[in-house]
Order: C-alpha cells, then structure tokens, then sequence
C-alpha cells in the first residue's frame, strides 16, 4: 500500500484506511478524516475554533481526505491518508503568509504542539496556512490520544495538566533547524521513561 509523505497508510479507497466522517463540536461540520487520528484533528478543529477563529460554516473550504499528490510534487499529500486538514481555505491561500494575526499564530503553534500536528504556515518554502497536518506514527498518536483523555474521538473536552504538557512536549519538540516539529525518537524524549 502507498503512504502519504507522512508515512501513513493511503489509499483512493476511504473504507480501506478507515475514513470517517467526524462533526466539528460547536459547528455543524464535518470532516473526513482517518479514525486513528479522528479524536486528535477533531479536538483540534474544535479548538481552533474557539481560540483562534470561527470556522465560517458559509464556506465550502473546510475538508480532509481527499487522494491526492502534494500540489506541485509527486508524493502523496497528507490528505491521501485523512491525516491532514484545512480550515477556512478561503482565508488563508495556498502561497499566502501572515494570514492570521500574531497573537493568532501563536495559539496555533501551542494547538499544534498540544495535539501533534504541524501547521502549514511554518513550511520554510511555500507556506500554506491553512493546512493541519499529523506528525506521529500511529503508536505516539495513539498515546497522546489517551494522554489527553480524546478516547472519545475528541468531542469531549481535552484535560491537559501540567504533567500532560511535559509529556506532549516530549513526544513532539520544535526543530529549530527546520522551523517545523519532529517527532523524536524515544530515546532522545526528555521523559523516556515515562509511560504514556
């Protein structure tokens, strides 16, 4: 089977990689997305659109899945396997930079960093701000998944404590070299050892 560029299974059938349709809480959207990583960009989703901006509900420019190659290249896009999303694509343009206020680009980041996702508008190249993305393998999402409480596809509220955000950091640090994160091995965490 072919992967996406992040290394998950993808595939022009949906049932075969298990897309699923998830309500965005507080919207009436939806989006298709792959059920290992549903509660994670759902629970992101939801608070991006309290903390950030409303998701407009008048547009038709929020999606997931979707088969097909990065816009430009040959490897699959994210989308391939529902590990990626965008939100309010309208607003924010494939090409287009500071689309989101400062204060706006810094939750980003904490939401990014609290559900591990990187977020399209720090690529180094091309910046496409309105695109989510997983960055884990499926045994640290599935981890995190637990570590927030999301085991309910993310449609309850996400409990981070203290604890939770030393161990999410220690799943997922930036990558100061790249500008992006990068999931590092469990050998190089700050807790390895630490269950999670």
């Amino acid at each position: 089977m072919r992967t996406s560029q992040n290394g998950w299974p993808a595939s022009k059938d949906p049932e075969e990689i298990e897309i699923v349709s998830k309500r965005i809480p507080g919207t009436g959207l939806k989006l298709r997305i792959a059920r290992p990583v549903a509660p994670l960009l759902i629970a992101f989703a939801r608070d991006f659109h309290k903390e950030v901006e409303r998701i407009n509900e008048g547009q038709l420019d929020d999606w997931g899945y979707a088969f097909r190659d990065i816009r430009g290249a040959t490897t699959l896009s994210n989308h391939a396997s529902g590990t990626a999303i965008d939100l309010n694509a309208t607003q924010h343009p494939l090409g287009a930079e500071n689309t989101f206020t400062d204060e706006q680009a810094r939750t980003i980041r904490r939401l990014c960093r609290k559900y591990g996702l990187r977020w399209g508008g720090d690529y180094r190249n091309r910046k496409d701000e309105m695109h989510f993305e997983v960055v884990m393998n499926a045994t640290q999402a599935q981890n995190l998944i637990r570590t927030l409480g999301l085991e309910k596809d993310g449609d309850e509220e996400a409990k981070e404590s203290n604890q939770d955000s030393e161990t999410i950091r220690s799943i997922v640090e930036p990558d100061s070299s790249s500008g992006s994160d990068r999931v590092l091995p469990r050998h190089r965490r700050r807790n390895p050892k630490r269950a999670i």
